[in-house]
């Protein structure tokens, strides 16, 4: 049978207890908080404005998007940095994919482009967030010290460095093409029928004007002479367009 002989050996058990808990639950000063949480966050916004501004925004003019991403992207990082303090553990998987899942409500359908940058950002914010940036280099007594490491520094500004370029390089990219989509409530149903299509082409083009690569016919509406047209071309250099993927079918419809 073991014990204690001593009362007063219990506050030397506490010592120990406290010693080995403040070892390894070592905590950054809060100046040393402070500049990690701004180097994060002056970053990020970084990143973000150059992505959201000169990619963005260049070619899609949308201002309630470009107000979305930038505030949006802060205050990812903002709940992942403290997320991440907390160490939480699976929490914090959890509630990483319950961020993911904001992306599921929306007021209006979300075109590809926008879903894919709102990705990026919050990949973005993630990797800016989470990464390591100070280290613990040896301990004084009960006070531990840190250290900025450079290196870790390194590799989180080339992280976001590689994504940049990666955005630059497909956003600027004259190799590719660029095709979209336009759904038109057409007037002329005469003409929908397979022996026309050339016809139905030909007028199309001119009434849109856009050189058209296919289409597709879904709805007919003979009492009112109209028939929905899915129609597929491509887009000039630096052209774009949202609105012909965002409107739906029943807005046409009275």
């Amino acid at each position: 049978m073991t014990g204690i002989d001593n009362p007063g050996d219990f506050s030397l058990l506490d010592e120990d207890i406290i010693d080995v808990q403040t070892i390894t639950d070592a905590m950054m000063t809060t100046s040393q908080s402070l500049t990690e949480l701004a180097i994060r966050f002056l970053l990020n916004l970084a990143v973000c404005f150059v992505l959201v501004h000169f990619f963005y925004y260049r070619k899609s003019r949308r201002r309630d998007y470009y107000f979305t991403f930038m505030v949006f992207s802060s205050a990812m990082l903002l709940l992942l940095y403290m997320m991440g303090n907390a160490e939480v553990g699976v929490g914090l998987t959890l509630g990483l994919f319950a961020i993911f899942g904001v992306i599921r409500y929306r007021t209006e359908t979300v075109p590809i482009r926008e879903m894919t940058y709102l990705f990026i950002i919050i990949a973005v914010a993630a990797v800016n967030g989470l990464a390591p940036l100070y280290k613990l280099v040896g301990a004084t007594g009960n006070s531990p010290h840190y250290e900025l490491s450079t290196g870790s520094l390194g590799v989180l500004a080339i992280s976001n460095l590689l994504v940049l370029g990666l955005v630059c390089i497909l956003e600027a990219g004259s190799w590719l093409n660029h095709s979209a989509t336009r759904l038109i409530l057409y007037d002329r149903i005469e003409l929908i029928v397979p022996e026309k299509r050339e016809e139905l082409i030909a007028d199309l083009e001119q009434r849109v004007g856009v050189k058209i690569d296919n289409l597709e016919i879904g709805h007919v509406d003979f009492l009112r002479d109209a028939a929905f047209i899915k129609i597929y071309y491509t887009l000039g250099k630096g052209d774009t367009s949202t609105i012909g993927e965002l409107t739906k079918a029943k807005n046409y419809v009275e």
